[in-house]
């Protein structure tokens, strides 16, 4: 029986680009010698049943000048993923623009549509039949950052609602520009799955806790229409719904983070069903990992919270282990012990790819709960998908 995600499993690289205080562009994609060693880094994946990988397209090195584009950057993860025989969901645009671009500029939604028509060209010429694409990574995080905290390009404060409403706008044009391609690619969006509330001292902060949990959803709902529905908005553009999801996702207004033994955490299956009730789309655990010694745990966790999201009916279609490889700490571009192998320096400067047994134990385990849940499809109710299309999992 199909679905909607190659498999339920999945891998992801981090490919952050944005250009940020204090270091300028990052590029995340090459700090973790993943250009250099994708083939290598998609192969260790199969043996752990991960046949499905999120990866992204460096639009800053891909449109070096306006309209002009080289896919040279992005064709060893291409030709890697194709010789390997893993299919990738594409980020379009993860947190970086060019150079002289950025997501408060009037033509960002244009440059952006007309890239991601680009890049669907690109794979369809080269035989990436029906690829999966994620416009834009995370729009609710990405404004926030950019616009009110002043933290990426172009450092503004008080612009918040401004850069969702054209990233909205974006995400709807690029979209459209893929479908002209490939009027059968799938669209996954990513958003930060997110639960604040009020510092305990502060209980006349729970009504301004509860509207910031819920400007989370902005973005999605001026996709859908929801919300500020002269931007074009429409269900169609709500394909697949991916909530990312970690350890420190929930909070207090003053960044105190909660413990699953807070009482007022609220556990992943909830939040899930959550976004299920609001949007009635397909779902997937988009990122998610645990950190150093905790990373086994926090596997355990959330295959327990995907056994209940099943139960309770919830179109589940996959968990991506995100990033899958040590990730880099933004601040201070420091390694960070996330994921399933750890980065150890070699002599030669290659940093050697080595898996944590104990997360992969747990893994093995997390595959071994849920495989009477992703094997036996009872979840999949044969919904139709927003543009009319027949879903694959029917």
């Amino acid at each position: 029986m199909g679905r909607v995600l190659p498999s339920f499993w999945l891998a992801g690289f981090d490919c952050a680009s944005q250009v940020q205080r204090p270091y300028g562009r990052l590029d995340v994609t090459e700090c973790l010698q993943h250009d250099r060693l994708c083939e290598a880094d998609y192969r260790m994946l199969l043996p752990l049943g991960l046949q499905t990988v999120r990866d992204g397209a460096r639009w800053h090195l891909i449109e070096r000048r306006p309209g002009r584009y080289d896919f040279s950057s992005l064709e060893p993860q291409r030709r890697a993923a194709a010789t390997v025989g893993v299919r990738v969901i594409w980020d379009v645009c993860h947190y970086g623009c060019p150079d002289g671009l950025h997501i408060l500029s009037p033509h960002f939604p244009e440059r952006f549509a007309r890239f991601a028509r680009a890049l669907a060209a690109y794979l369809q010429d080269r035989g990436e039949a029906a690829p999966t694409y994620v416009p834009i990574n995370e729009m609710s995080f990405l404004a926030y950052q950019a616009a009110e905290a002043g933290n990426f390009q172009p450092y503004a404060t008080g612009r918040i609602h401004e850069a969702r409403r054209n990233l909205a706008r974006a995400a709807i044009a690029g979209i459209e520009a893929i479908w002209e391609v490939e009027p059968q690619a799938r669209i996954a969006h990513t958003e930060a799955l997110i639960h604040l509330v009020a510092p305990a001292a502060r209980p006349d902060l729970t009504a301004l806790a509860a509207q910031r949990d819920e400007e989370q959803f902005a973005p999605l709902d001026m996709l859908a229409g929801r919300l500020e529905p002269e931007l074009g908005g429409h269900v169609r553009y709500l394909d697949l719904v991916g909530g990312n999801f970690y350890f420190y996702n929930e909070a207090d207004l003053d960044g105190a983070n909660l413990t699953r033994a807070d009482p007022r955490w609220r556990h992943l299956a909830d939040l899930l069903g959550d976004v299920y009730a609001r949007y009635g789309r397909p779902l997937f655990i988009s990122e998610t990992t645990g950190e150093g010694a905790g990373r086994a745990e926090w596997l355990a966790y959330v295959a327990e919270q995907a056994a209940l999201a099943f139960e309770r009916g919830l179109p589940l279609e996959g968990i991506c282990l995100y990033p899958v490889i040590n990730g880099l700490d933004w601040d201070t571009c420091k390694r960070v012990p996330f994921g399933l192998w750890d980065l150890v320096p070699q002599p030669d400067g290659t940093l050697a790819r080595v898996l944590n047994e104990p997360t992969a134990e747990a893994l093995r385990a997390a595959q071994a709960r849920l495989r009477p849940y992703t094997e036996a499809g009872a979840h999949r109710k044969g919904a139709k998908t927003p543009r009319g299309r027949q879903d694959s999992f029917g």
